[in-house]
């Protein structure tokens, strides 16, 4: 595997993709960022290019840089239609059936001895690296939302990952200006394993009419130390991915712990997704 990384292909233009595909143009990569929807991809660069922009106004980049890094961007809405990427990086909703689909056409398409990661928050690596010529390749780079502002990434490594597709990974997260933790495949990983049981508890906590949730969000703000509370946190994600991440943790480890709160799914249900519609436990 040669580790030389200079040509970046991100998968799905929506709010994770356009934010990798950032963080790789400030690191000063080459970068393609492809979907199937025009109307997508016009919005991921507008919003990748004022997100450079108000890196200028704050002086963490200077104008030449910013030209710079506009002219590595490049976009289109087909995989198949990239070529010599030395990095394919899936960041699309989490439908696991999609995401094989996808991977499918980076293994044809990102070069050999490249690497093929998702970004997904809690389907198997293993499982989308089986729909591949070259598991050994296939790796979980999961980056934090938003990314642009969130140091971590979390790199898992499935049954197949090779040290070298570890390295070149680690690596090219660290060119991105982040910190690195590494998780076995496991559900949920790290992050999302100690996390979406909090958030969960909460929601419980508040069905079972423990606490209002102002008093839950502000107890555990400042008696944790958290920036946010954990139902202001479930609203911010989305209750539809929190709910999606909790069934996902509940079917694979299979422990009654993990049983999403059934708030949270009548909330998702009504359609109060949180912060994205405007109605979660808060109303926006």
């Amino acid at each position: 595997m040669s580790n030389e990384i200079n040509h970046v292909m991100v998968v799905g233009a929506g709010q994770m993709g356009a934010g990798i595909a950032q963080v790789a143009l400030v690191a000063g990569l080459k970068v393609t960022l492809v979907d199937v929807s025009p109307e997508v991809v016009a919005k991921g660069r507008a919003k990748i290019e004022a997100g450079l922009a108000k890196m200028v106004e704050k002086a963490k980049l200077n104008d030449a840089k910013l030209k710079d890094a506009i002219a590595r961007l490049s976009t289109a809405n087909a995989i198949l239609d990239v070529k010599g990427a030395d990095v394919g990086i899936e960041a699309v909703s989490e439908n696991e059936e999609l995401k094989k689909k996808i991977f499918k056409d980076l293994d044809a398409a990102v070069r050999l001895g490249g690497v093929l990661a998702t970004n997904t928050s809690s389907i198997p690596i293993t499982r989308i690296a089986a729909t591949t010529k070259r598991p050994e390749a296939v790796i979980g780079m999961h980056f934090m939302n938003p990314v642009p502002v969130m140091a971590l990434v979390e790199i898992i490594r499935g049954a197949a990952t090779s040290d070298e597709t570890y390295a070149a990974t680690r690596a090219l997260a660290e060119k991105m200006g982040k910190t690195t933790v590494v998780s076995k495949d496991f559900p949920g990983f790290i992050v999302n394993r100690v996390l979406i049981p909090m958030l969960n508890e909460a929601c419980f906590a508040l069905m079972e009419g423990l606490a209002s949730a102002e008093d839950i969000d502000t107890a555990m703000k400042l008696g944790t130390n958290q920036p946010m509370g954990p139902l202001a946190l479930a609203d911010f994600i989305g209750l539809d991915t929190v709910l999606s991440i909790a069934q996902v943790l509940h079917a694979g480890l299979g422990e009654s712990k993990y049983r999403p709160c059934p708030l949270l799914r009548q909330y998702v249900e009504a359609g109060w997704l949180g912060k994205k519609t405007g109605r979660g436990f808060y109303k926006y």
